[in-house]
Order: C-alpha cells, then structure tokens, then sequence
C-alpha cells in the first residue's frame, strides 16, 4: 500500500492539475473557477476511483471540465489539453527516476538495507507514473489518448464520437475486467512499461 498509494495520490494529482493549467494558459478558465487549477489532491481524487485503483490496480481521478468554445484553436488545443495529463506522469515519472539517480551518491541509498528500499519506493512510484503515462494515451474513450480523433470526429460525425464514447468507455473497462481476472493480455500495458522504463534507465545508466 505504501508503494501505490503515494504514486497514484501524485500521478492523478499532477495529471489534473496539468490538464487545468494547459486549458487556463490556452485560454479556458473553466477548471480554474472549478477551483482545480492547484496541487491540492482534494480537488482531484475521485474516492471511488482511488480505492479501486488501491484494490484492483485501475481506477480515476475527478476530470477536468472545459469549455472548447473558449479556446482559439479548438481541434489544437483541445489536443494539448488531453495529452498534458499523460506528459506531465512521464515528467514526473522522470524527475523521480533522476532524484534516485541522485540519492545513488549517498553511500546510506546504496548500501544499507533501509536505504536500499526507499531507493526501491521511489522507483516504483516512477514506473507507476509510466502505466499513467502509457494507459492514458490508449486511443480509447474516456482516455486522454481518444481526444486526438475525437476532437475532429465531433464536428464530423457527432454521432460516432457519441456512440464511440459511450461504447468505448464499457469496452475499455471490459477489457481492464478480462485482463484482471482471465488473465489475458490485451493491451501489453506492462510489457510497454518495462520497455519504457528500462530505456529511461539505461539513459541514465542506472546499473
């Protein structure tokens, strides 16, 4: 518990927050009157979501609301919006990764049994924010990864991106319940994780 539930309190906190901060800096106010433009977990832990996260390794954080009417160039800007959230769990999946990287010179985080696991704490908190990064760029509604058609799609065919949406949300979560509990990997979220991090590491030559 202690391993998850810092990562998933900072990773969903920061991923919000930027989808805030991306929409106010291009324009949109909205989440900054919703009181969501701050580091404060409060404003984004969605309970439910985190304990799920907590007890079945899934879950959500409250979203971020926006008005597209607000932005100048909405197909651009509502795309920056969605895909802050996922880039700043990347940034702070790196920033975790260098402060270890860092705790490394001091012989207390390389050789003592109580240093080595708070060195091994951090890092999972890294690579937790990495399944951020990568689970939410699934091209899948209501994940940030679908906005990158979606918002095209909207004015396109709206019924699509409606029936897309709705039916994209349950078959995301049918396949999150089959790999759960059928064991069968669909998406290769952790092989992808494994990947990315280990080539983060190796850049910056983690032994």
């Amino acid at each position: 518990m202690i391993k998850i539930a810092p990562a998933a309190i900072i990773g969903l906190t920061v991923h919000e927050f930027s989808h805030a901060y991306m929409a106010n800096r291009l324009g949109d106010n909205t989440a900054k009157q919703d009181g969501r433009l701050t580091l404060n977990p409060l404003r984004h832990i969605d309970w439910l979501g985190f304990f799920l996260i907590m007890v079945a390794g899934f879950g959500w954080a409250k979203p971020v609301v926006f008005n597209p009417d607000n932005l100048k160039h909405k197909h651009r800007d509502e795309i920056l919006i969605s895909i802050a959230g996922p880039l700043s769990n990347l940034a702070t999946a790196l920033l975790l990764f260098l402060f270890v990287r860092g705790l490394y010179f001091f012989e207390f985080f390389n050789s003592t049994g109580l240093g080595l696991e708070i060195v091994n704490i951090i890092l999972v908190w890294g690579v937790i924010n990495i399944g951020l990064f990568i689970f939410n760029l699934i091209p899948l509604p209501p994940l940030d990864g679908s906005h990158l058609y979606l918002t095209f799609l909207k004015e396109i065919n709206p019924t699509l991106m409606i029936n897309l949406y709705k039916y994209g949300t349950v078959g995301l979560l049918v396949i999150i319940l089959a790999e759960s509990n059928l064991h069968i990997n669909i998406l290769h979220l952790s092989g992808m994780v494994n990947s990315v991090t280990t080539f983060i590491m190796q850049l910056m030559a983690f032994n």
